[in-house]
């Protein structure tokens, strides 16, 4: 599991590792939610456009299509937060046989859990949790602020939309 804020480097992360699998010459399977449009929609792109190859699914069964019938070393997953409930259990099944390695935010603009992302976390064998740095003061940041509300729980969006803030500033800002 990789989680923290928006701008942490959980997709650069996920990317490496994908990278890492690729030198190795290893099977690999890169998955993304169709949601994420931000910068491509058939590749997980970090914000600093660093990028790989992604199949965009809109929810846990289009992981089960794209994974069937193939032995993959390196499952990678991400935006999971998007995600409906029953990734948990496609996770749980899919690491029997394979790596599996999921990024997410642990955390929405609101503070609270982040869709299956609590129980992934809690079944996960390694958990790296991320931050980024506040805007505001520059102390670590573990949240994201969303910079205008427009009504709904999921609004994708980067740098127009979202800034990294630690607890204080984050709170301070609501």
């Amino acid at each position: 599991m990789i989680c923290g804020p928006m701008f942490s480097g959980k997709s650069e992360e996920l990317i490496r590792r994908v990278r890492r699998a690729q030198i190795a010459k290893q099977c690999i399977a890169v998955f993304k939610h169709q949601l994420d449009t931000r910068y491509d929609t058939q590749r997980v792109v970090s914000h600093q456009e660093v990028s790989v190859d992604a199949q965009p699914l809109m929810g846990s069964r289009g992981l089960y299509e794209g994974t069937r019938g193939e032995d993959f070393d390196l499952i990678a997953i991400d935006e999971a937060q998007f995600f409906d409930k029953g990734l948990v259990g496609m996770c749980r099944s899919l690491s029997e046989k394979s790596r599996v390695v999921v990024a997410g935010l642990d955390l929405d603009a609101q503070g609270e859990p982040f869709g299956p992302m609590p129980a992934l976390l809690a079944l996960a064998d390694k958990v790296m949790k991320l931050t980024a740095v506040c805007v505001q003061c520059g102390a670590d940041a573990t949240r994201s602020f969303q910079l205008e509300a427009k009504g709904e729980h999921i609004q994708v969006g980067a740098a127009e939309a979202y800034e990294a803030r630690c607890c204080s500033c984050w709170r301070s800002g609501l």
